[in-house]
């Protein structure tokens, strides 16, 4: 060969090291067995014009089996949920509880307390009413039976700014995008924290307004009634929302007669005068004397003395609620508690830098945008080869089985197993254990896929800018699972 053709050569092998060939899966000596599949599922029409990104890496080495797109930042959606679950779990430990207590300052003289009773929140996301009560029942145990002094709500554990920076305006009356506050309340075991629950039922005759209850029943929130009850046979167009910037839910629409009742979980305005009120008729209920008694937002004194204290659920078994229900407000509490633990500074902008540091330290080596805890921004940007980086590295970690117990487990009905994958996958030779991700324009899934003979694979799959319903998303990205299991349709 002449020398210009050797040299000639040469250039072409330094370019092909320099800039490898783009392909759709890793060079190894066998082709995955489900590569031209999931590149046929790639061309579906719905797909057109979205932006796509998937990962497969074997569970066992590692290795980066398939990828399309998989260094692109894209949104994930609540696939952010596992990157705030294993950043919880390294910085605060499975065992990290949250504490809710109960301080009186003053005399307490005759059974009178001539002071006041603080209740300080620890950022408790599954305080209900029930703990409340055990909590006033323990102070009527101290033998105080009248209060002559003010209920005052210390939430300093964390900072004042009570949304994420990227929250839709429209999502703040809804459970998805509630208040984040260091004393908040959940009107349920779902643990949607700064709620309240709406029931409406239709009155008995044509004209009248629908009766309305509240879970808790708490005459702090204002509820404005304007819905009518119509003839049985008229549509039902109801319409239960906090207004915009405002404490007053406003229900409006028509109810027939003879309907159902409609529940919802409306967001309130600062929790932690909400969780007040509530402990204040808790108070009450425990036969102490709060006539007097006001309340306010304030700071637990040096010299005030503890009479009561509540505990959560280990991190460990809140992982449950928060990733198989998929909950935006565990997210943005733990992203909080983790700035407190950390750095003495309970907000996102102390938490978000130790969510990626924990992402990095377990193996994602690209850039990332971190812009909450929950994945409703539309800001956070992550790669597919970077989670499914951090879905192994998780596997070497000790707290491993707390994490893959809480990921939803596909074709489980029961809702705290299978959570948002229940209704996906069912029948399948092996177990899928994978988070969900939903927002508009936005679909994802990321986790584990197991076979019965053994094999391990970690998948992500996100799909950004598509238009319309998610359905058919949800129903490709199901078929690349399925794919890698062996067991396409």
């Amino acid at each position: 060969m002449k020398k210009n053709g050797r040299l000639a050569l040469l250039a072409i092998v330094v370019v092909l090291l320099v800039f490898p060939l783009t392909t759709s899966f890793q060079a190894k000596e066998k082709t995955p067995h489900f590569a031209d599949e999931i590149a046929a599922l790639l061309e579906h029409e719905r797909l057109a014009g979205a932006s796509v990104a998937v990962s497969v890496r074997d569970g066992a080495t590692n290795e980066l089996l398939f990828e399309h797109n998989g260094n692109m930042l894209l949104h994930p959606a609540s696939s952010m949920k596992v990157l705030t679950a294993v950043a919880a779990l390294t910085e605060l430990g499975s065992d990290h509880t949250f504490k809710t207590t109960v301080f009186t300052d003053g005399k307490i003289s005759k059974r009178v307390l001539h002071g006041n009773v603080y209740i300080k929140g620890g950022g408790d996301p599954t305080l209900m009413e029930a703990e409340l009560n055990e909590l006033a029942q323990e102070v009527r145990n101290k033998g105080i039976k009248k209060i002559n002094g003010d209920i005052i709500a210390d939430e300093s554990r964390y900072d004042d700014v009570r949304l994420s920076q990227d929250l839709n305006w429209s999502d703040e009356s809804f459970y998805t995008g509630a208040q984040v506050s260091a004393l908040t309340l959940s009107p349920t075991d779902d643990y949607d924290a700064g709620t309240i629950l709406v029931e409406v039922t239709p009155g008995k005759k044509a004209g009248q307004k629908p009766i309305v209850t509240t879970q808790p029943d708490v005459k702090a929130v204002p509820i404005i009634n304007e819905a009518v009850t119509v003839a049985a046979e008229e549509q039902k167009s109801l319409k239960i929302e906090r207004e915009h910037g405002k404490a007053d839910i406003r229900i409006t629409g028509n109810v027939p007669i003879g309907a159902s009742a409609t529940r919802s979980w409306v967001a309130v305005w600062e929790p932690a005068q909400y969780t007040t009120a509530v402990f204040k008729q808790a108070l009450n209920n425990a036969g102490i004397d709060i006539k007097k008694a006001d309340e306010t937002i304030g700071y637990v004194p040096k010299k005030a003395v503890k009479q009561a204290e509540r505990e959560s659920m280990p991190l460990h078994e809140l992982l449950v609620p928060f990733l198989k229900l998929s909950n935006n407000g565990h997210g943005e509490v733990l992203v909080k508690e983790i700035g407190y633990v950390k750095e003495g500074e309970g907000s996102w902008d102390a938490g978000l830098p130790l969510v990626a540091e924990s992402t990095e330290q377990l193996g994602a080596s690209g850039p990332l945008l971190l812009r909450d805890g929950s994945g409703m921004s539309h800001k956070t940007l992550v790669a597919a080869n970077d989670l499914t980086s951090v879905l192994y590295h998780a596997q070497q970690q000790h707290w491993f089985t707390d994490f893959y117990n809480g990921l939803p487990v596909a074709g489980e009905k029961e809702r705290l197993v299978g959570g948002t994958l229940r209704n996906r996958l069912g029948g399948i030779e092996g177990e899928v254990r994978a988070k969900t991700g939903s927002l508009t324009g936005v679909s994802s899934l990321t986790g584990y896929a197991r076979t019965n003979d053994g094999d391990s694979y970690l998948f992500t799959i996100m799909v950004n800018n598509f238009i319309g319903e998610s359905q058919t998303i949800r129903h490709i990205e199901d078929e690349i699972v399925l794919a890698i299991l062996g067991e396409s349709s």
